[in-house]
């Protein structure tokens, strides 16, 4: 791909200039049992026009979720906080049993079983076949197709409109960001409302969630920006709020543009939040990639001073930010011995690019290492707790993100 020829995915402007640039890496869920495998850039850019960071589309969406290793049930506090959501929602907007639910990447059920058991009307679009077949075992109905507008002309022919959309850690996936806006728009009823989820951009620059950024993440989103692309496609920003998921998410309310509904407080605030912090200026964008060195030499210093003293670690869970961290600071088999996952389905395979075991979580138990190392980091807390006993033979925990940390 000529670097000369890359254009913003959403206003087309050229891109000149680079947000970070984390070398060459496989692709995070491309998780290997052994063979060859292929390396791209992970060179994101920002758009000097509308500040939109973005991935080129190096891999077609077909071949990164054609067989999806990530299964959104296996997260405890994923559930609750969906759990949590459903309930919220359906006071929110008044929802019945004849309101029409619909989720654009549904994954494997693990959100629309909750309108299930109040036996809502819903529709999952989910196109990783082998994640959706799961959906459909627990009778949710299931549509294995990318979303997008023909998708949406589709349905809204066979009366298959919203009420509420449902769209979690999608956008960001998504390379043709217009096309798949312009779909939620059409399968909108006139009342109907949208919520969407994504990872802040503000709290991944503030935080140095460099390790978010991978090449199935096309986009990384501020509320400006997000703002900008809905209203290009007839939808309004009413609600937003701020969300501890995924070290610091958005959750925002759309609705047709033409609908006379009021604009909350909010919305005005958490824009103003991010202007004040600098992401309607070029220059704080740039200065982020400078941060990225500072925090893998932190991180490559601290595993060195404890390998040095002749310790074991292990990694704990397989997450795609994780394979973005360990394949950038070079971190293999030299600093950690294997890691462990709960998810069978990643059992017995290895880590793309590093190629480090992946095992169960019962070998901890068997190993004994002197450090866990955590790489869903957003999730620190449900698995320290759930490794509580590893502090019988004095095992502690290295948390990378935002800063390198040892707990006890």
């Amino acid at each position: 791909m000529n670097d000369n020829t890359i254009k913003c995915r959403f206003c087309k402007a050229k891109l000149e200039h680079t947000f970070v640039d984390l070398g060459m890496s496989p692709l995070s869920n491309a998780y290997v049992l052994g063979g060859r495998e292929e390396f791209f850039p992970l060179h994101a850019r920002v758009c000097h026009k509308c500040f939109l960071v973005q991935l080129p589309e190096y891999e077609k969406p077909q071949e990164i979720f054609e067989n999806y290793l990530y299964f959104s049930s296996y997260s405890k506090s994923w559930l609750n906080h969906v759990k949590l959501y459903v309930d919220m929602i359906i006071k929110k907007q008044n929802l019945t049993p004849n309101s029409t639910i619909i989720e654009l990447a549904s994954n494997d059920g693990y959100l629309l079983q909750y309108f299930l058991e109040r036996d809502m009307n819903i529709l999952g679009i989910e196109p990783a076949k082998n994640v959706a077949k799961i959906a459909k075992s627990k009778g949710i109905p299931t549509i294995s197709k990318f979303f997008s507008e023909n998708l949406a002309i589709e349905l809204s022919k066979q009366n298959k409109s919203a009420d509420l959309v449902i769209a979690n850690n999608v956008l960001a996936h998504v390379p043709n960001i217009n096309d798949f806006v312009k779909g939620i728009s059409i399968i909108l009823k006139d009342k109907g409302v949208a919520t969407l989820e994504f990872p802040s951009l503000l709290n991944l620059i503030r935080y140095n969630q460099f390790d978010t950024i991978y090449h199935e993440h096309y986009s990384y989103l501020s509320l400006n920006v997000v703002e900008k692309i809905f209203k290009s496609h007839g939808l309004k920003l009413f609600d937003a709020e701020e969300l501890p998921t995924h070290g610091g998410s958005l959750r925002v309310y759309m609705t047709k543009q033409n609908r006379d509904i009021s604009v909350s407080d909010t919305v005005k605030i958490l824009l103003d939040k991010e202007n004040v912090y600098g992401l309607n200026k070029l220059d704080r964008y740039i200065k982020f990639s400078d941060q990225t060195k500072c925090t893998k030499r932190s991180i490559l210093k601290k595993l060195i001073t404890i390998k040095e003293k002749g310790k074991k670690i292990v990694g704990y869970g397989a997450p795609a930010k994780g394979n973005t961290l360990l394949n950038y600071c070079g971190i293999r088999d030299d600093f950690l011995d294997f890691v462990v996952d709960l998810s069978p389905h990643k059992q017995g395979k290895y880590l793309p690019g590093t190629r480090l075991a992946i095992k169960s979580p019962g070998e901890i138990c068997k190993t004994k290492p002197d450090y866990i190392f955590i790489l869903p980091w957003n999730l620190k807390d449900e698995i320290m707790e759930q490794l509580s006993y590893v502090k019988e033979w004095g095992c502690k925990f290295i948390i990378p993100i935002p800063e390198m940390e040892v707990v006890d």
